[in-house]
């Protein structure tokens, strides 16, 4: 929804009634994660998208029907084996996709999310997508701070809002957005955990919009500009940092949001303690100098990082484990390194370089094999297990989580 959050915000601000159709769980191959969003406005008009086109059209149709009835619907959409022409992922997924019609004087707490998203706040919206009719489309948007909207207005009473069940889906929902995460979440209406099949139970999207994910690029090199570049195109907030001035320069490096002078283990330490990293942080240490690489990776390696790499020979990698260990490094932590960082692509020039790290780093994030699509029968897309699965971290899904 964060994509269309701007012009959702003017259709609110002018009262135009719309609806929103969010993907909310996904599992096969599928084009979009979940969080995509399409909206339609009372004039037909359309923004966003949830399919990329597959199902574009069935799901617009939900959409002005959601507005006429003012009911929230979902519907699951799939691939049809007796008719590969009927409306579904011929792709072979299968999305779940919840429709939300907003129309002037709702007060489901979407509106306040909506403003949220369009200024750049970092917010989790916390909807209710099943369960209770009367809980139905009820909207939670929840900051570091406090929440807005209330699930007494979805008729749950009047005590509804300092009650367990709003209580427990804030502290939920706060506990995703400080992580980055999307996904579903189901309690009672006592707050407990719970499963979708209990009765009296309510089902929750959440879907967190934090700041983008970081990427840290050690060492002012030629190849640090290329990452930069296919950093940014990835959507990292990208900083390259170098001790050295006359080449940590922003001249050099146009492509990175901020390029800072510091030793690189002390800057990794100062924005540890100011809390401006996190489980989705990718680290490249491309320096290959050891007065850098190691007081830096020892450091790195203990951090819950969702990706740590450094460059260099093999020779220079035995070299750098052996310090490494020195330093009081485990086995578990240098497992963690991914070290000469970067697939083995044949890469020559930074470029070529620079899409081998890239392509590392997805594969680390989704669970990729690494290997050619050709070579396997099995699920194009790896990170489409359960709904709990996707919500986890990328450390935490390599951890065993």
């Amino acid at each position: 929804m964060h994509d269309i959050a701007e012009q959702l915000a003017a259709w609110h601000s002018a009262r135009r009634a719309f609806a929103v159709a969010s993907v909310v769980q996904v599992s096969g191959s599928a084009p979009r994660d979940p969080g995509a969003a399409l909206a339609v406005d009372a004039d037909g008009e359309a923004i966003g998208s949830i399919t990329g086109g597959c199902v574009e059209s069935a799901v617009y149709e939900l959409c002005q029907e959601a507005l006429h009835s003012g009911r929230p619907v979902m519907q699951r959409f799939g691939y049809s084996d007796e008719d590969a022409f009927a409306v579904g992922l011929t792709c072979g997924g299968i999305v779940d996709v919840f429709v939300q019609p907003v129309r002037p004087g709702d007060d489901l707490g979407l509106d306040a999310g909506i403003g949220a998203l369009a200024a750049g706040t970092p917010v989790a919206l916390a909807r209710v997508i099943a369960g209770p009719e009367a809980l139905l489309g009820a909207c939670l948007a929840v900051d570091g701070a406090g929440h807005q909207g209330t699930l007494a207005a979805a008729g749950t009473g009047p005590d509804a809002a300092a009650g367990p069940l709003e209580q427990a889906v804030v502290a939920q929902a706060r506990v995703m957005l400080d992580a980055g995460r999307t996904g579903l979440l189901t309690l009672g209406l006592d707050g407990r955990p719970s499963n979708p099949q209990e009765h009296g139970s309510a089902v929750f999207f959440i879907e967190s919009y934090a700041a983008a994910p970081r990427m840290l690029i050690f060492g002012a090199i030629d190849f640090a500009a290329a990452v930069a570049r296919i950093g940014r195109f990835l959507g990292y907030r990208v900083t390259v940092c170098d001790a050295r001035p006359v080449f940590a320069t922003a001249r050099r490096f146009p492509a990175a949001d901020e390029v800072v002078v510091d030793w690189p283990h002390r800057y990794l330490e100062r924005e540890a303690a100011g809390g401006a990293l996190d489980g989705r942080t990718v680290v490249c240490v491309l320096t290959h100098d050891a007065k850098f690489d190691v007081p830096l990776l020892e450091r790195a390696l203990r951090m819950p990082l969702a990706y740590v790499g450094s460059m260099g020979s093999r020779r220079t990698h035995r070299d750098r484990l052996a310090r490494l260990r020195e330093a009081g490094l485990t086995e578990q932590h240098l497992a963690g390194l991914c070290s000469p960082i970067g697939l083995d692509l044949g890469a020559r020039t930074p470029e070529e370089t620079a899409v081998a790290i890239a392509a590392e780093i997805v594969a680390h994030r989704r669970g990729g094999a690494c290997l050619p699509l050709s070579a396997g029968e099995g699920p194009i897309h790896h990170d489409v297990a359960s709904s709990e699965d996707r919500s986890a971290t990328p450390a935490e899904r390599r951890n065993g989580r």
